[in-house]
């Protein structure tokens, strides 16, 4: 029976290529912005794009911050993808103003330090021993990024790249796993670490 996955819909990015994506690896996926649900599946996406303070308002109005917090405490798996990703962190700084985050990662996301920004394309990723995101894929697989913010630092399981400076790629938890870039728009490498995802459900 195929695993239930749902898409969380909180007003914030790329919902049918999400579930396009999601769906093709063999999950029966849903986009909705019922918290019950999203409580309830086999594992939650969490989704973003655009700024980070506009994606915490939307978590924050829907009221979703202690559903994906709960599922974390408990050990029901989350996959962040994006500002999805970015929102994870204690908090993020764009043009001076700090927006504080869900906490379930510790560090900041800001500004990348780059000649070049945003950072739009194809990178390489050096994933850690023993990620389960990365499992079976090369270090030159290329993965596509799109955003002008990062985390540089956190703890648990991190995978790398580097665009002007290093900063956080993937960072992978016992539940909670994120990407930075975009599994659902980097074609094969993405459907696998798509597939590794919904293998721990």
């Amino acid at each position: 029976m195929a695993k239930k996955v749902v898409i969380l819909d909180y007003g914030s990015g790329n919902l049918r290529s999400a579930e396009r994506a999601v769906a093709r690896v063999g999950a029966d996926v849903e986009v909705t912005a019922d918290l019950e649900k999203a409580a309830r599946a086999d594992g939650l996406v969490v989704p973003g794009v655009g700024a980070y303070a506009a994606c915490m308002a939307g978590v924050d109005e829907l009221g979703a911050g202690p559903v994906i917090a709960e599922r974390v405490r408990v050990g029901a798996p989350v996959l962040g993808i994006c500002v999805g990703m970015q929102i994870m962190f204690d908090e993020g700084e764009e043009h001076g103003v700090v927006t504080k985050g869900l906490g379930l990662a510790p560090g900041a996301v800001t500004r990348l330090h780059a000649p070049v920004v945003p950072h739009m394309g194809w990178n390489t990723v050096a994933w850690p021993e023993g990620s389960v995101l990365g499992a079976g894929l090369p270090q030159d697989t290329r993965f596509y990024f799109v955003h002008s913010y990062a985390a540089t630092t956190t703890s648990g399981r991190v995978a790398t790249t580097v665009h002007g400076e290093q900063f956080v790629a993937a960072f992978e938890t016992d539940v909670l796993r994120a990407t930075q870039f975009h599994p659902e728009k980097s074609g094969d490498a993405g459907a696998t670490l798509l597939r590794n995802w919904l293998g721990t459900l």
